[in-house]
């Protein structure tokens, strides 16, 4: 009886690359042409530049070195869409985006055309090297940060339009939060990061690493906007001594009384969705908070944050899906839901808000950087910034992994964050040390 031949690595890869720049697309449906070149700050780029630059990055990175006679459609596009890869080249300026009025959206969709149609060439040959199917799933991965940052940026560019404009309607949920609970963990010895040999993982996930964790215990669900609003209420954005010196700097600064796109002024605190103008929902989980905010929140609560290798021990064994009762950007819902019961773990790990850390974003022992410039693009950002867990209610779940590690500056909230509690345990209720299986 003949063997089943072995199924080549990259099998599978071409769908899921043609699924993902379809999603892409899909995303701008809503959009009108004006809506394509928003940019409100630095920080958020226009739609379209986000069309552009995911498919600069196949170009570029795949098809310019490994696709024989490939020619690319404009050159000039190699530094227009470039976001910050040095070694490739100088960079268009970020905060000026929202100028690059041409090329037009009928333009960028006809190169990402003839860019995918290139690359499902190269992956229907019959030798495909190893290290484009590498660069190839690490595009996939790009493209859906940026599917995600497209969600997120426009929602901040929306935001300053008086028309609350809507993206996409939604049912709200009448839903109710579960009691908060703890979940208690041992401490003792356990492995930190990703292992690359067991499936795709960023450089900044890696090496797998041991770390030693004192007995804790985590929340059963994230913080809502209920509990958020009662910290609001008892004058968290008025008391110094909740605050780290220099996020009370920040919301003096900024004027802050709430998070990003509450509105507290009238009757009822309402706040800006990709659905339009709604009242908050105390019931939700609360969403938009920077470093400053959900430290602030956790030292009212008489809590603090988790550190990031405890919120990964936490989450190791537990499915991206466990416990989220609407999660991530495939159901279309753009909006944190309402957390659902626990129970082999705390519920809501994966989706609906990233959660900060109290860990600094730093490399793991023994990190090394990729050569060239694909290598620039996770670890020259380990300065000044901090790290989220768990993805958001704009992340696809086939993205997301108990060891990804997101970072923001602490001051930075456009992105779906979120806070989880942490506490320490009594130190005369730590077992005898050891080893986490």
């Amino acid at each position: 009886m003949s063997q089943p031949e072995t199924q080549p690595r990259h099998a599978g890869l071409a769908r899921r690359l043609a699924d993902t720049r379809a999603f892409s697309e899909t995303l701008c449906e809503p959009l009108t042409a004006e809506d394509m070149g928003l940019q409100a700050c630095p920080e958020v780029s226009p739609p379209r530049w986000h069309l552009a630059h995911t498919t600069w990055f196949f170009e570029t990175f795949i098809l310019k070195p490994f696709a024989p006679g490939y020619k690319p459609s404009d050159e000039r596009f190699e530094y227009l869409f470039n976001s910050y890869y040095n070694g490739v080249g100088e960079q268009y300026p970020r905060p000026q985006r929202h100028l690059l009025s041409r090329p037009g959206n009928e333009a960028v969709r006809a190169w990402r055309a003839s860019v995918d149609e290139a690359m499902q060439a190269l992956l229907n040959r019959p030798e495909v090297a190893d290290e484009v199917i590498d660069l190839v799933a690490l595009g996939i991965e790009h493209e859906q940060q940026h599917q995600e940052l497209l969600v997120t940026d426009l929602k901040f560019s929306f935001s300053h339009n008086p028309l609350a404009p809507v993206y996409r309607p939604r049912q709200d949920s009448d839903a109710q939060a579960p009691p908060l609970r703890w979940h208690e963990y041992p401490g003792g010895l356990t492995e930190i990061g990703a292992d690359p040999a067991e499936g795709f993982c960023f450089d900044n996930e890696t090496p797998r690493h041991r770390q030693w964790l004192e007995p804790f215990a985590l929340a059963s669900r994230p913080a809502t906007c209920g509990e958020y609003l009662a910290f609001i209420e008892d004058g968290g954005y008025r008391r110094p001594e909740l605050w780290l010196s220099d996020g009370w700097a920040w919301l003096k600064e900024q004027g802050a009384q709430a998070p990003l796109y509450w509105d507290l002024d009238g009757d009822t605190p309402a706040y800006y969705t990709l659905a339009g103008r709604r009242p908050v929902n105390p019931q939700e989980t609360v969403a938009h908070l920077n470093y400053y905010e959900a430290d602030a929140f956790a030292r009212w609560s008489g809590k603090r944050l988790p550190t990031e290798a405890e919120w990964e021990h936490a989450a190791a064994r537990l499915p991206v899906v466990s416990g989220s009762s609407s999660g991530f950007v495939d159901n279309r819902r753009f909006h944190p839901g309402v957390a659902g019961a626990d129970s082999e773990g705390p519920a809501q790990l994966f989706g609906d808000v990233w959660e900060w850390t109290a860990s600094a974003y730093l490399p793991y022992p023994g990190f090394a950087a990729a050569a060239g410039a694909v290598g620039e693009y996770n670890g020259k950002f380990m300065c000044n910034q901090m790290v989220l867990r768990g993805g958001s209610c704009a992340s696809a779940p086939g993205h997301l992994r108990a060891t990804y590690r997101n970072f923001f500056y602490p001051h930075l909230r456009w992105q779906f964050s979120g806070v989880r509690l942490a506490h320490s345990m009594e130190a005369g209720r730590a077992p005898t040390p050891t080893i986490i299986a």
